[in-house]
C-alpha cells in the first residue's frame, strides 16, 4: 500500500459570516499574515498551514468550523497576550494530558463567527 500519497495539510477551510470582521480577527488578534483576499475568501499563512476564511458556498457548510488547535510555545504567556486583545476564552490553559515527561496545555477560544478554537502547547517537564 503507498503511504505517501498525502503529506501534509495544506489548506483549512473556515466558515465566516463577515469577511472583514473575520479578516480583523485572524489578523489583528491572532497574528497571522494576510496572504491575500478576494470579495469573499481571505486567506492566511499559519506555518505550511494555509487558513481560508469563506462565506459558505451551500447551507450544508453553513455551520461553526472543526477545531483549530494553534501551536504556541508558551501557552499561559499567549493566553495573556489573547486576553489583552479581548480575544474571547472558553476556559483557561489546562493540562488535557501527561505522556512521560511531556504534557499537552489547552485553552478554547472562540472567533467573532463563533468557531472554537484552541491553543495548545507541549511542555517537557
Amino acid at each position: 500500500m503507498q503511504t505517501d500519497i498525502i503529506q501534509h495539510i495544506g489548506q483549512i477551510g473556515v466558515p465566516i459570516k463577515n469577511l472583514q470582521r473575520a479578516m480583523l480577527f485572524y489578523q489583528e488578534k491572532l497574528g497571522l499574515p494576510l496572504l491575500f483576499n478576494t470579495d469573499n475568501m481571505a486567506f492566511f499563512d499559519c506555518g505550511r498551514l494555509r487558513i481560508m476564511l469563506t462565506h459558505p458556498e451551500k447551507e450544508a457548510f453553513d455551520h461553526p468550523s472543526s477545531v483549530i488547535y494553534f501551536q504556541v510555545d508558551d501557552i499561559q504567556s499567549s493566553y495573556r497576550q489573547l486576553k489583552e486583545k479581548q480575544v474571547t476564552f472558553i476556559d483557561e490553559p489546562h493540562m488535557v494530558t501527561k505522556m512521560g515527561n511531556t504534557e499537552t496545555w489547552m485553552v478554547f477560544f472562540s472567533d467573532t463567527e463563533n468557531n472554537t478554537h484552541a491553543l495548545m502547547s507541549e511542555v517537557i517537564s
